[in-house]
């Protein structure tokens, strides 16, 4: 069977240096297509575009990571801006918003990543506390990933995946606030911070406040790389192919 395609979105930069260069770029840390990679997965990047173009290219994939990055737009929750609230990156959310939309019409397992997560609860109608202390780092130093454990809710999908009380890599000054209609913590940090939350029901949807993708244990890509893979159909036999077409084609992908 061929492996599955996942997207991940990425920034969307004004200016990015490299060799000689120095020009807008889209980019995302070379952490999260390894990640996908090394569970077995395609890696895709996705660029925001205008969003009536994601439908089109969630059909095109079999799983979705929405990566982190900027602060969410407070606007889209209703909120007037913290002093704390870093810089919109408004490209980002609308992009980001309708390919979470397009998923989840179309049953793709995502995966959300910090931010990815903060955008999750908002797309389904949540709030974030717009400034946190204690989750991004140590004190006094940016760009410095922390750690600390986080526990896992009984009978969650997230727990199925990790049933123990883990260390995670940390950096994030956001959370959940009021979490929203239809979706569940599915995992706390010690201050009882939501650190998971996930929509219950056959659709593989799940978001973690921390970075997988900076850490060592691979078990939440895998679990999204098995759960894309299982929307994949079949190759066919040489004697299938020999017969009248009644579905899909070879190497087509089955969709809700």
């Amino acid at each position: 069977m061929s492996e599955p395609l996942i997207g991940v979105s990425t920034y969307l930069e004004p200016v990015a240096r490299w060799g000689v260069w120095e020009l807008p770029a889209a980019l995302l840390p070379a952490a999260y297509p390894r990640m996908i990679q090394r569970s077995g997965g395609l890696a895709a990047l996705l660029p925001p575009d205008d969003p009536v173009r994601a439908a089109a290219a969630v059909a095109r994939l079999d799983g979705l990571v929405i990566a982190g990055g900027a602060d969410v737009e407070p606007g889209l929750y209703g909120a007037e801006r913290d002093f704390r609230t870093g810089p919109p990156a408004r490209e980002r959310d609308v992009w980001e918003l309708a390919l979470i939309e397009a998923a989840l019409e179309s049953g793709t397992p995502v995966l959300g990543v910090c931010r990815g997560m903060q955008l999750l609860n908002v797309a389904l109608g949540g709030t974030l506390t717009q400034h946190l202390d204690g989750h991004a780092g140590p004190l006094g130093a940016t760009g410095i990933l922390g750690a600390h454990p986080v526990t896992p809710v009984r009978g969650t999908l997230y727990a199925s995946i990790v049933p123990e009380e883990s260390a995670v890599p940390t950096y994030h000054h956001q959370c959940v606030e009021r979490l929203a209609p239809g979706l569940v913590a599915s995992a706390h940090a010690a201050d009882g911070t939501v650190e998971a939350i996930e929509l219950p029901g056959p659709r593989w949807v799940l978001g973690v406040q921390w970075h997988p993708e900076m850490g060592d244990d691979t078990r939440l890509a895998q679990a999204l790389v098995s759960a894309s893979t299982a929307r994949l159909v079949p190759a066919r036999t040489p004697f299938e192919d020999l017969a009248p077409s009644r579905g899909a084609g070879a190497g087509e992908r089955s969709r809700p």
